[in-house]
């Protein structure tokens, strides 16, 4: 319920500044988002609907990898779409390939990692850095995504720690969303006894325990960006729904949903 007034706000805030779109033809917006940021695109998206007439087709894919869900994946092969929301780095990344417009980058959130392990269970402690490396060296098992988090975790967090060649036979990666899951599903299940993954995608997973972001000065400084793509058929629609989506009107949604906003920095 408090959601919804929450969204009545949004709508008449949000309306003047979409007002102008609603004379216009409406049109089909097709939008490649990656997990972290989806539990605000998927709150928002209606509103916006609303508000302008326009409908938002949605493929959902990592912001990495050479799978064939990845989003840099289906962009190389040439499949369209008129906005990808996905890790800001891997949004630079696509402007390098001339796969999305580089002036239309936005930052729409700030993340963190954050950490979980199974409900009811013993709750490890993170609070420094000290702290966290000797609960990875106890954990028996850790379990981190397949997407940007992962990547950093596994390529360079356990390296900075100095705990990589301790820790490498017990990590696994979980394949995420749309054809995974959850790291924190993995360990609601007991698969594994602690997890790692972006906040956003944590905090609503039942089973498990949020132990809160990892140590500041092991965070890696993502975020989620917008963007205008290459090939797109709808460039006014897309930048409406990234000025949408990056205004400060949202700000509560974003939050909520276990992300930073520019300003909360």
């Amino acid at each position: 319920m408090k959601f919804k007034f929450t969204c009545m706000r949004l709508m008449y805030s949000c309306l003047i500044s979409l007002a102008l779109l609603s004379h216009a033809q409406a049109a089909d917006v097709t939008v490649m988002i990656s997990a972290g940021f989806f539990g605000v695109y998927e709150q928002l998206a209606p509103l916006f609907e609303k508000s302008t007439g326009n409908k938002l087709i949605t493929i959902r894919g990592p912001s990495i990898g050479d799978s064939p869900e990845a989003i840099p994946t289906r962009l190389a092969q040439g499949q369209r779409a008129d906005v990808v929301i996905l890790d800001g780095e891997s949004a630079e990344n696509l402007a390098k390939r001339g796969l999305v417009k580089h002036d239309s980058i936005t930052i729409l959130a700030l993340s963190q990692i954050g950490a979980a392990v199974k409900l009811n269970a013993a709750k490890p402690d993170i609070s420094n850095t000290d702290a966290f490396r000797k609960t990875l060296l106890a954990a028996k098992s850790i379990a981190y995504s397949d997407s940007g988090s992962g990547t950093y975790i596994a390529n360079t967090m356990f390296s900075k720690l100095g705990i990589l060649e301790q820790v490498k036979s017990k990590a696994m990666k979980v394949r995420g969303p749309p054809s995974g899951e959850a790291v924190a599903a993995v360990v609601a299940r007991g698969e594994a006894e602690i997890g790692f993954q972006q906040v956003s995608e944590i905090i609503h997973v039942p089973g498990i325990t949020y132990l809160g972001p990892i140590p500041a000065d092991l965070q890696p400084g993502f975020s989620f960006a917008g963007a205008i793509t290459s090939n797109v058929l709808q460039p006014e629609a897309g930048e409406a729904l990234i000025r949408f989506l990056s205004s400060p009107n949202v700000a509560e949604v974003i939050l909520k949903a276990g992300l930073l906003t520019k300003s909360s920095k």
